[in-house]
């Protein structure tokens, strides 16, 4: 059995770095695909999806280090499901990324200063 992903995106927000009590270091950031397909009247569509990736230690402090929002990247690890209940008593579900490797493909555009 294998639980195993690999994304290529662009990068929606900086990232967020947070260490936890036990000094593990944990990195996440959101990362976008798009597919591309012609619709029933044959028109091209896009369709965007945004992934929550989680990356621990090593991984994550390079990821803060050389990532910003924008870039592209490469994502291969696995998913991670989490159910909860929250202060109303409701059950939440949540689907995240576990980075196992993070490739960097491109930097993120400069903005030009006109």
């Amino acid at each position: 059995m294998k639980n195993t992903v690999t994304l290529v995106g662009f990068v929606g927000n900086n990232p967020e770095v947070r260490e936890t009590k036990s000094d593990a270091t944990i990195t996440n950031i959101s990362l976008a695909t798009t597919r591309s397909y012609k619709d029933s009247e044959g028109e091209r569509q896009q369709d965007t999806e945004w992934h929550r990736i989680t990356c621990f230690n090593g991984i994550g402090k390079c990821v803060a280090k050389h990532v910003t929002k924008g870039a592209m990247i490469m994502v291969t690890g696995r998913i991670h499901y989490t159910k909860w209940t929250d202060q109303n008593d409701i059950t939440r579900y949540g689907c995240e990324i576990i980075a196992e490797q993070v490739d960097f493909l491109s930097k993120a555009r400069e903005k030009s200063a006109d």
